[in-house]
């Protein structure tokens, strides 16, 4: 008996760069899945492992995508 393949699982991934030059990239639906790389490529593969290791631990939000806005507030 052949064994049931499991769907892949989509999420999204925030990735931002800081003042330093940094990558940093979040995944919104693990609350504790975060990791930072000098370039998007290392930034790629290390979010992965990290989300792998995330998923042992809990299981992600059932959120949809929308989407990513910038507002301007006076300060």
């Amino acid at each position: 008996m052949k064994k049931k393949r499991k769907k892949p699982l989509e999420l999204t991934v925030l990735i931002e760069k800081d003042e330093d030059g940094f990558y940093i990239a979040r995944v919104p639906a693990l609350r504790s899945c975060y990791t930072q790389a000098r370039t998007l490529e290392q930034l790629r593969t290390r979010i992965k492992e990290v989300v792998g290791l995330c998923l042992e631990e809990e299981e992600p939000a059932r959120e949809k995508f929308v989407s990513v806005e910038r507002v301007e507030v006076g300060v």
